[in-house]
This record gives C-alpha cells, structure tokens and sequence, in this order.
C-alpha cells in the first residue's frame, strides 16, 4: 500500500482503526479454508469457478443465465411504524447492493438505465462493490462511479465481503458516505430519523453495532445498514426499527419457485431474501443487482428496491 492511501484511511478511521482493518484483511485475504462459520470460502477459490462455468456451458444453460443476469428489476417494499415521525411519512429509501461491478458490464448498464428513471429521497449500497476478494479493485472502482454519477445525493454505504478497505477513499471520492460501525441523521426541519452502518460482519468480522448506536437517541427511528443479514438479532436487540442487508444474492442459482440451492448456515431461509420481521424490527434482505463466482442468475432476478417508510 502505498503512502498517500495509509494517511487518508488513518485521517478519515484513526490511525489504529485504519492498520488494525487492513492488518485483519491481510491475514485472511485469498484464504480458501478458514474457521468457524466460514470455514468454506467458495468465493476464494477461482479454480471452481471455471469448473462452475464450464459445467453450465455444456449443459447450454450459461448463456440463459448471463441474460437472465442482466434483467434488474425494481422491486417496492413499505415499512410501517408507529415510531415514524409524521414528515418522514412515505420518506423513500432506494437499495442497491451486491453489484460486484466489475463482472458483468451489460448488467451495471442496465442499472444505470434504471436509477436514471427513479424518484427517492436517500439512497443506500449495502456493499459487495467488487467482483473479486482480493487484488485490483481499480475496474470496480470505475464501474461503481458510472452509477454513482447517476444517483440522486445524498448517498451512504457500507462495505461488504468482497471489499477491501483500501477502497474507501475512492468510493467517499465519487459522493458515497461509507459507514464504518458509524451513524448519522437525517432530517426534515425538527424532526429526525437515524441511519447507521457497520463495517463487514461475514468474513473479516469488523462490526461494532454497539459504536454504531452509542449516540441513538432514546425512542428514535433507527435504520442499520449491514452487508449481511447475519447480524439480526444483535440490531433488534440494538434497538433498530429496520434492517436492510444484501449479501445472499438470493442464492442466486435457485430451483423453480426461488428456491435457492445454497444458503448461508447461519442465516434462517425465512431472511435469505425479500422483506421479513424479527421481533419489532422489520428487515430486508435484497438479492442484489450483480452477480457473484460465475455472472449468471436461475429463477432469482437481480434487483433493486425502492423502500418506502409508512407511519403505522
């Protein structure tokens, strides 16, 4: 890492959040087999996924899949609560994760179509901007900042699996503020809603929600933002009202009916995809707009949602 990109992440974390970040990263970077709930890291593992590739090419179902890779759709979900206040009232929130922007460019020009033509009020990226786990992040860079350039201000992020934390001060460049275990307020004259977001709680295991909560006011509407929906019972037990996350991509390669063929071990399928509630806090779990391992899709549309927060 070169000079100058060591001294903005230690201006913008701190100078032992920015060499503690990378010096985690560093470690597990490229590591096929690790412990505990990511023992299995199929994502480092680049041999398979020409095995992958190859297998759907001679079944003649690759390049169905590519095409159905690039449909994004636009899907809609209302979030009700009694916690709301009124001038939030059908407050819009688009969604966009898991575009890993760097695999598909026919698939981020068509997102690029499609948030041109939107109406929200906020947007949010809920990470996975880089195709690859590690190495060059420069093409996913350039992709993300062609559909950055498109998307109405303000604009927050967190990080996901895929991203290194080197990435930080290209995507801030380009009018993303990233959350790193951070939390910020948004308002409508007097009156106020919370956003928070935390750093990547799959696979380097950053996540700080008690940082990212500490200064929530009592009572407040509070969003979390999270890569992964992993962490749903520590956010509800946090106090949030509304969970949004990406990371599943839905499986991606599902059985008639969506039925993914994969999922996480430690995520209950209910909260694999699509609008779901755990206790008092509702949550969504976007299948994302791009593609992981190999660039295709099977009963499982790329998306992005359009987020609408409803007084109940």
């Amino acid at each position: 890492m070169d000079d100058d990109l060591l001294s903005k992440l230690e201006q913008r974390l701190g100078r032992l959040q920015a060499r503690q970040r990378l010096g985690i990263e560093i470690d597990h970077e490229a590591q096929i087999f690790g412990q505990g709930l990511n023992f299995f890291h199929i994502e480092n593992w680049y041999s398979i996924h020409s095995v992958i590739r190859g297998v759907l090419k001679l079944s003649g179902l690759y390049w169905r899949g590519c095409r159905n890779a690039e449909h994004i759709v636009v899907r809609t979900n209302d979030v009700l609560s009694a916690k709301l206040p009124p001038l939030f009232d059908g407050f819009t929130i688009l969604q966009i994760s898991d575009t890993h922007a760097d695999i598909s460019q026919r698939a981020m020009r068509r997102l690029v179509e499609l948030v041109d033509g939107l109406s929200y009020d906020l947007c949010v990226w809920t990470g996975d901007f880089r195709g690859a786990t590690y190495g060059a992040y420069d093409a996913a860079l350039m992709e993300t900042a062609e559909i950055a350039g498109r998307l109405r201000q303000p604009v927050y992020g967190v990080l996901g699996n895929h991203d290194t934390i080197r990435m930080l001060p290209g995507l801030e460049a380009m009018g993303l503020r990233m959350l790193q275990n951070e939390c910020e307020t948004i308002r409508r004259d007097d009156e106020a809603i919370h956003l928070a977001g935390i750093d990547d709680a799959h696979y380097f295991r950053v996540d700080n929600i008690e940082k990212a909560a500490a200064r929530l006011p009592e009572g407040a509407f509070a969003i979390l933002l999270s890569h992964t929906p992993e962490i749903y019972r520590q956010a509800a037990h946090a106090g949030f009202d509304l969970l949004l996350s990406g990371h599943t991509h839905g499986g991606q390669i599902c059985l008639p009916g969506s039925i993914p063929l994969t999922l996480s071990s430690a995520l209950p399928r209910r909260l694999g995809a699509g609008a779901w509630q755990h206790g008092r806090m509702a949550g969504y779990t976007s299948v994302g707009a791009g593609s992981s391992v190999v660039p295709v899709r099977f009963n499982c549309p790329p998306e992005i949602t359009l987020h609408r927060l409803r007084r109940a």
